[in-house]
């Protein structure tokens, strides 16, 4: 196989940031499902050449983030509720597991984590929406490293994309301030070190996206399939 040239290798680069801004813009509902963006409009908005836009926009197309229509405009698709169903299963698998090996061996978890759902109550506190998603993926990526395998989180992140839409929808004071207790509730039971309870806590954490999703689509139809 042939080596890539210096090129080929700062063009993939620049593709790679261009997938994570417009992920990014995708998932904060910055775009909108439905809405139409062309190559040249985010090429020049981003201040790169068309061809790591093009690679950009096919990698969002296998994530299920843009509809790609030859000769026709690409869109911003629409939250697929099959796929944030498929989302949580993935993502409940994954982190009740991580939690009940946690509780099983908490160590200084309690500490750290106490700290983090104080920064959560300060932007709740504050409006701060997007600081309180960004503090909240924060607290169960932390619950991955406490358990030495971070990264079954970022796996849980490459499949996460249509969970988190329905998120950024609901995001809002009351909606924090459940999320908060709940996390109380976890980290309560790892310090107790209640492998049980600890287990049951996250799987109701998780179970609420269902009645998130359901609220979004009664109140955003038009941005579902």
């Amino acid at each position: 196989m042939a080596a890539k040239t210096v090129l080929e290798i700062g063009e993939e680069t620049m593709a790679m940031r261009v997938v994570s801004a417009l992920r990014d813009e995708i998932v904060s509902m910055a775009l909108k499902p439905g809405d139409v963006i062309s190559e040249s409009d985010i090429a020049g908005r981003y201040g790169v050449s068309r061809q790591p836009v093009r690679e950009a926009f096919i990698r969002l197309a296998q994530q299920g983030l843009l509809l790609i229509r030859p000769k026709r405009a690409t869109v911003v698709k629409k939250i697929s509720p099959d796929g944030v169903r498929q989302s949580r299963f993935i993502r409940e698998s994954i982190e009740v597991e991580i939690v009940r090996r946690l509780a099983a061996n908490p160590r200084d978890a309690a500490t750290v984590l106490a700290g983090l759902i104080e920064d959560q109550e300060a932007a709740s506190a504050a409006g701060d929406s997007r600081g309180f998603h960004t503090l909240d993926e924060r607290f169960h990526r932390t619950l991955a490293r406490l358990t030495n395998v971070e990264y079954a989180w970022q796996l849980i992140d490459d499949h996460k994309m249509q969970l988190d839409r329905v998120r950024y929808l609901t995001l809002g004071a009351s909606s924090s301030r459940v999320a908060i207790d709940e996390h109380k509730v976890i980290v309560a039971a790892v310090a107790a070190g209640d492998v049980a309870a600890a287990e049951a806590a996250m799987r109701a954490h998780l179970a609420r996206a269902e009645l998130l999703l359901s609220q979004t689509i009664a109140d955003h139809p038009d941005y579902f399939e």
